[in-house]
């Protein structure tokens, strides 16, 4: 069973936005046993939306459209999806009294003729009730094949997804069982895990697939077994999740599946009651993001500071001027001053610190383009390494974040 996703509207072609719905659409069927065979963006054109729709029927059995079902001129796939299926669009009573009901609870504006439009639909579709929005979802059928038009904006297509979409598609096929288990590991490349684990690769029967997924400072191990036999694959999963971890056990953190790596900081954290705070200087507050967008972080997180510039580090981090002056800004003793001092400030157990040089200039240091020094200050002293992570900028940022990661973890589980 094969789907293909096609994303509709100028603003995705041009970069104006990033395509995030097809992302969570692929990764949303492959939970149910449905690959992807391609997806396509498409602008919003007759002749385009036509062209995409006839490939896509050619190629797979379930064909989800996002985007392009709004209420002015240029929302024109509903018109499209018509003269596809030479069909006419219909008022819906059902959709035009939800139109009407959110512009009288949420919608200081009247509502307009073009407002009551969004209750057209093809009149062999299918309806899918949209909660959070005026556009409906539309459920189309043609020679066996399935076509699901939902609207563009995120929060509304993933809840039509999980709501409307999903269990359709239960209904009306059977799925395959797809189970992914994903290795997280750090501070090793993928040429080098991938030598170390070449016979255990080779060995993996023809059902189970193994994927590198590199990235900056880490790499992703991702087995993926599918099988019409849920119970083969699950068993299948876990032996050779058992045959994987020994090989890489000196690297190995964690599965993504229950937490990526901040997550499972956090969790240790809040095992043994300590707390946490950061000193970000190259990072630019990274890793501060990572740790606040998990639930309930406040109670091993208690704070950072972006100290940017090196008056900042002055003021703020209150690092005496001298220790600047004689050591720069990029220097252990700079990081580990910065560290010993947010860790007093915010009164934590733990206190991490970054400061380098990303580039592309030099800025306040002479230390090279890509070299960062990372801490880790607890009651037990201090840890400190510099690195070299390339002269790219995003580069540089993000293994250094990824490294702070790994350096912490390793801190907070030493017995």
């Amino acid at each position: 069973m094969t789907a293909e996703i096609v994303t509709i509207g100028d603003e995705i072609l041009i970069g104006q936005i990033i395509d995030t719905n097809s992302a969570f659409i692929s990764k949303e069927l492959n939970r149910i046993g449905i690959s992807v065979y391609q997806i396509t963006s498409v602008q919003d054109d007759r002749q385009h939306i036509l062209k995409a729709l006839k490939e896509a029927e050619d190629n797979a059995d379930i064909i989800i459209l996002t985007g392009g079902l709004g209420p002015t001129k240029d929302d024109i796939t509903k018109n499209t999806l018509c003269e596809f299926f030479n069909d006419k669009l219909v008022e819906d009573k059902a959709v035009l009294a939800h139109v009407e009901y959110l512009f009288e609870k949420y919608i200081s504006t009247p509502i307009s003729d073009i407002n009551r439009q969004q209750a057209l639909v093809p009149s062999k579709a299918t309806v899918l009730k949209n909660k959070y929005g005026t556009a409906p979802g539309m459920w189309l059928e043609k020679d066996r094949k399935t076509f699901i038009s939902l609207p563009g904006v995120p929060y509304e297509m993933k809840a039509l997804i999980k709501d409307e979409v999903f269990p359709r598609l239960r209904g009306k096929y059977h799925f395959p069982y797809i189970k992914h288990r994903t290795l997280l590991t750090y501070g090793l490349g993928e040429s080098a895990i991938a030598g170390r684990i070449e016979a255990f690769e080779d060995a993996l029967p023809s059902f189970v697939k193994l994927a590198y997924l590199p990235s900056l400072g880490r790499v992703r191990l991702r087995l993926s077994a599918k099988h019409m036999d849920r119970s083969v694959v699950e068993a299948e999963i876990e032996q050779q999740v058992k045959k994987l971890i020994p090989l890489v056990e000196d690297i190995f953190v964690g599965f993504e599946e229950d937490n990526p790596i901040e997550g499972i900081i956090g969790m240790q954290l809040t095992q043994m009651g300590k707390t946490l705070s950061i000193a970000e200087s190259c990072t630019g507050g990274r890793i501060a993001q990572a740790f606040t967008a998990i639930p309930g972080a406040s109670k091993y997180f208690k704070g950072s500071i972006v100290s940017y510039a090196t008056e900042a580090k002055i003021n703020v981090l209150q690092i005496e001027k001298s220790l600047i002056e004689e050591h720069s800004v990029v220097s252990k003793a700079t990081a580990e001053a910065m560290a010993q001092n947010v860790r007093k400030l915010f009164n934590t157990d733990y206190a991490v610190s970054t400061t380098g040089n990303a580039g592309p200039d030099k800025g306040d240091s002479d230390a090279a383009v890509g070299t960062v020094w990372i801490v880790i200050a607890s009651e037990k002293g201090v840890s400190s390494e510099v690195f070299n992570f390339s002269n790219h900028r995003e580069k540089v940022i993000m293994k250094a974040t990824n490294k702070a990661f790994e350096m912490l973890l390793k801190e907070i589980s030493k017995k």
